[in-house]
């Protein structure tokens, strides 16, 4: 999982900080394992961009859903006038690959070490322990100094970096079948809103199904207010497939 802050600033770098913690405890709550393998926080508590490993029973089948751009709506600690602003921060979901389903020639690596910056104790800046890894025919680049240990970075960095390469394949993969369904959930691209967070009307839209929840606060604890809209938009994605399979079938026999 990649949380990333959008438009609005602070704000929004408040509200992904706060999306990343309801994620953490959702993971908690399916009683699957979260890792941190990359956290850059803002200046004043927020999150400006972070990526999580997320291992358990059926964890992609959950958390593919909040792939997307979610909105807020409220009036920032910072705003003095009372006025309400709207902020965003984008979620991608990756699949882990298997070694099986992926296999990455080490020819077509570069890796590279390097001085570990920012807060971290002692051991930053004083070992080359941050590993950057690139995948010369992509160009796609993977990072991790999380970990005092080179080797562990390393690994984190690879995990990273089959991840991306495997939504890269899964993509091209589904441009080719160009499938035609409305809701293509866990392949969506960042540009579309999925969810508007509205705290002054303490309200949650899922614009995929029209779908709204009350008691924000209660829904970013992260457990059954959360876990209730994924299994909404889980059976919405299976109707939505079985519908395509129909669709096909009819158009099948017409010709």
């Amino acid at each position: 999982m990649e949380v990333t802050a959008g438009v609005g600033g602070q704000e929004a770098m408040l509200f992904t900080s706060e999306i990343f913690d309801m994620y953490q405890r959702y993971a908690a709550y399916k009683k699957w394992k979260f890792e941190i393998l990359e956290y850059f926080p803002s200046e004043i508590g927020g999150l400006r961009h972070a990526v999580a490993s997320i291992a358990g029973l059926e964890a992609y089948k959950y958390m593919k859903f909040e792939g997307g751009v979610h909105r807020v709506q409220r009036v920032p600690k910072t705003e003095k006038q009372g006025r309400i602003h709207t902020s965003t921060m984008t979620v991608a979901i990756l699949p882990q690959p298997t070694p099986m389903k992926l296999q990455i020639n080490p020819k077509d690596l570069r890796i590279e070490t390097k001085r570990a910056t920012g807060a971290g104790g002692q051991h930053v800046n004083t070992t080359d322990s941050a590993v950057r890894i690139v995948h010369i025919p992509t160009g796609i680049v993977s990072e991790c100094q999380q970990e005092r240990s080179q080797i562990r970075n390393k690994e984190k960095a690879m995990q990273m970096l089959s991840a991306k390469l495997y939504k890269a394949k899964l993509e091209e993969e589904t441009k080719k079948r160009n499938s035609v369904r409305k809701i293509q959930i866990g392949t969506k691209g960042r540009s579309e809103k999925i969810r508007t967070y509205n705290f002054p009307q303490d309200r949650i839209t899922d614009h995929r199904i029209s779908r709204s929840v009350h008691h924000i606060e209660c829904f970013m604890l992260g457990e059954e207010k959360l876990d209730e809209m994924i299994q909404t938009l889980r059976e919405y994605a299976d109707y939505e497939s079985l519908m395509e399979i129909i669709s096909e079938n009819e158009k099948k026999n017409l010709s």
